[in-house]
């Protein structure tokens, strides 16, 4: 019975999510390299909004965080708290400009080409630099996603972990592959409400189901085995690269992006408002998870190392509150598969624009492919990159789901977000300071895991830094911007949109 009924459950949600690819298939027949990429630049507030958080939050907001909160103890809060601060930093600064900045940089549809049209050049060297990251690390943070799906089917349902890969990468290239941009949104949108929904209920019912009669006690018995547990001040390089997840945000691609998305300033005044609230919300409760887990999840130390090892927190939790009723495990469960499609859509859309759009059309086919070529050559590139991202899930070394998320995330942040922060608030910046700070802090990043990763500090918080440094150094010691450069960067503070 409830194998059936979690499988019937899942059937319907993944049909649901090839409607959607099918849809936008059809009524995208006739549209072009901005259709599939950008959405027209159309796309309202809610959908946005909701878009933007649901491809952040992947399956690492429901498995990864809160089991590491669950394994670790409270020193790992300064994660969410990071993650919050950094993606309300991102909306009320970065978004209003990058917005205006891609449209007066030549309607720019991906962030490499913003990069280079940002500086009016015609060199191709930023565009073949971002795209070699892109697909770098949009390989190892899909993998992530699609690792979560194998998990998720074969803890919840039995089926074979390697074959449940495969069938989640098919029906996340299924959808992307025929909707683009649009499809992805959509598909977002209704899978970040499912996500905010089955993160409220959980907690809430297992708060509910527990003897608080002699709480103190539980929470002593409960923790044992994590000294320090309850402490989020024991150790300052939890401080330290918890709030560094923050600076993330500012350089991820397949978030951003939807900051370029927006139809008009206005929709993004509404969207920031949604977004930030959304996300705050489910950062608060993939905490609660985690601490909430530790009190009411009872079993002996193999179960614990289970829970731990495969980051199944969440996945217990519902399991244990709805027993009885397996349909409305499979709906909750349904949030997991949705937060890892959520992303891995968003991923592979970013790392397909940006091959296409950056490198193929102006390198490999000096601007004169079609609009219906660079349509089939972004499908192509995501199954391309599915299909290696696919590879390294299957590797029983590619380490957890958190890890992954937390290599890729830190790669991005590193390299991109001081180079974009600096593009859009410095007039005297330049090209050769550009690609000076993505190369610098993807190199220093890159470093940081493979060298010094056994500091116990973040990769990202050293990346980041001296790619802000790099960048900033290289642009003094180099030639000023053009007064043309200068012009763009004016024209695109006191840009308004022709509505307003």
């Amino acid at each position: 019975m409830n194998f059936n009924a979690e499988v019937a459950v899942f059937i319907v949600y993944l049909l649901f999510m090839i409607g959607i690819g099918v849809f936008f298939f059809l009524k995208q027949k006739q549209g072009n390299e901005k259709s599939y990429f950008l959405g027209d630049r159309k796309m309202g507030a809610w959908v946005t909004a909701l878009s933007a958080g649901a491809s952040d939050m992947s399956a690492w907001v429901l498995m990864g965080l809160p089991t590491s909160i669950y394994a670790l103890g409270m020193g790992q809060m300064w994660v969410p708290i990071g993650l919050g601060l950094g993606y309300t930093l991102s909306w009320i600064l970065e978004a209003p400009r990058l917005r205006k900045f891609s449209i007066v940089a030549d309607d720019s549809i991906t962030i490499p080409q913003y990069l280079t049209n940002r500086f009016l050049s015609t060199s191709k060297t930023l565009q073949v630099v971002c795209a070699v990251v892109f697909l770098l690390a949009y390989i190892v943070y899909a993998a992530s996603s699609i690792k979560a799906c194998g998990i998720l089917f074969n803890k919840v349902i039995g089926w074979d972990t390697q074959t449940a890969m495969y069938i989640g990468a098919v029906i996340i290239v299924g959808y992307t592959f025929l909707g683009g941009f649009s499809a992805v949104c959509w598909t977002d949108f209704f899978q970040g409400m499912l996500i905010l929904g089955a993160m409220l209920i959980a907690p809430i019912f297992a708060v509910s189901m527990m003897d608080m009669s002699n709480f103190s006690t539980m929470m002593q018995t409960s923790t044992a085995d994590v000294p320090g547990f309850w402490s989020m001040f024991s150790n300052w390089k939890d401080i330290v690269s918890g709030l560094a997840w923050g600076f993330g945000y500012f350089g991820m691609p397949h978030i951003i992006i939807r900051f370029m998305s927006l139809k008009s300033q206005k929709e993004l005044k509404k969207s920031r408002v949604i977004g930030i609230s959304w996300t705050a919300l489910i950062l608060i409760f993939a905490a609660v998870i985690g601490v909430v887990g530790r009190l009411f999840l009872k079993g002996d130390a193999a179960f614990v190392k289970d829970i731990v090892d495969n980051e199944l927190v969440f996945i217990e939790m519902v399991r244990e509150i709805f027993k009885a009723a397996p349909i409305v495990i499979g709906v909750l469960l349904a949030a997991v598969l949705a937060a890892s499609m959520s992303t891995a859509d968003s991923q592979l859309l970013a790392a397909s624009s940006s091959f296409s759009a950056d490198v193929y059309q102006p390198v490999f086919r000096k601007n004169k492919a079609s609009d219906r070529e660079m349509l089939w050559v972004g499908r192509i590139v995501v199954l391309a990159v599915a299909a290696v991202a696919l590879l390294l899930a299957s590797n029983p070394n590619s380490g957890s789901i958190m890890s992954l998320v937390s290599n890729a995330w830190g790669v991005f942040g590193a390299a991109f977000g001081p180079t974009i922060v600096l593009s859009l608030f410095w007039k005297r910046f330049n090209f050769a300071g550009a690609v000076a700070g993505i190369v610098a802090g993807a190199a220093v990043d890159i470093c940081w895991i493979v060298f010094l990763s056994s500091t116990g500090v973040y990769e990202l918080f050293p990346g980041f830094i001296c790619g802000m440094v790099v960048a900033v150094v290289a642009a003094l010691v180099t030639r000023a911007p053009s007064k043309e450069v200068e012009a763009l960067f004016d024209k695109a503070v006191a840009y308004t949109d022709p509505e307003e």
